[in-house]
């Protein structure tokens, strides 16, 4: 069983889930149409969904939002500047996580939903990440999702800061575990200074 994998039922095309539903908005998820990427980010995608961290993610963008691809860039960003992340119906998504098994991502949403005794609209995950990179998503996936959907200069303001503030923390707990492992000993430089 491999999750957040699917195809849109109208057309078959092969798809990611990236949100399987929005917050406020229970009947809409965001996918990743794999056939639009390029072979490097199409690999790394599909390396991220079946590795361990992938699989263990209630939502994929989770990962993918502190997952690097081949330029350095960070993956849900790239794949949400670029276009490639489309915002459908959830009953226009079959999940196929087999061969031998498909579901409606609708269905498979009521499903968890009721295992954990909330309702279909609580499964978002929440936070302010999430409500600006989904909040101007492109809709439908049979739609043109080659020409980029470009962010307004304060949502990418907002996510620089974002990205920032979570590298910054990210650094300094790097930081703080190097010096754990082997304290950096200061060296002591005598400064010239040469008169011109």
């Amino acid at each position: 069983m491999l999750k957040h994998v699917g195809r849109m039922v109208q057309n078959q095309r092969r798809i990611v889930v990236a949100y399987k539903t929005l917050p406020n908005d229970a009947d809409h998820c965001v996918v990743v149409t794999t056939e639009n990427l390029e072979a490097a980010d199409h690999d790394s995608l599909i390396k991220l969904v079946e590795s361990p961290a992938g699989q263990e993610a209630e939502d994929l963008a989770t990962v993918m939002a502190r997952t690097k691809l081949s330029d350095g860039s960070t993956m849900l960003a790239r794949f949400h500047t670029t276009g490639k992340m489309v915002k459908v119906a959830t009953k226009d998504v079959e999940m196929v996580p087999n061969s031998n098994t498909t579901i409606l991502l609708s269905e498979l949403n009521e499903v968890i939903a009721q295992q954990k005794g909330v309702s279909v609209s609580d499964l978002a995950v929440k936070g302010p990440e999430t409500l600006a990179s989904v909040s101007d998503v492109p809709s439908t996936a049979t739609s043109d999702t080659s020409s980029p959907d470009v962010l307004d200069d304060a949502a990418l303001a907002a996510k620089y800061r974002s990205d920032a503030d979570r590298l910054y923390k990210e650094a300094k707990q790097l930081r703080e575990m190097a010096e754990e492992l082997v304290p950096t000993t200061k060296k002591s430089k005598a400064k010239s200074t040469q008169s011109a």
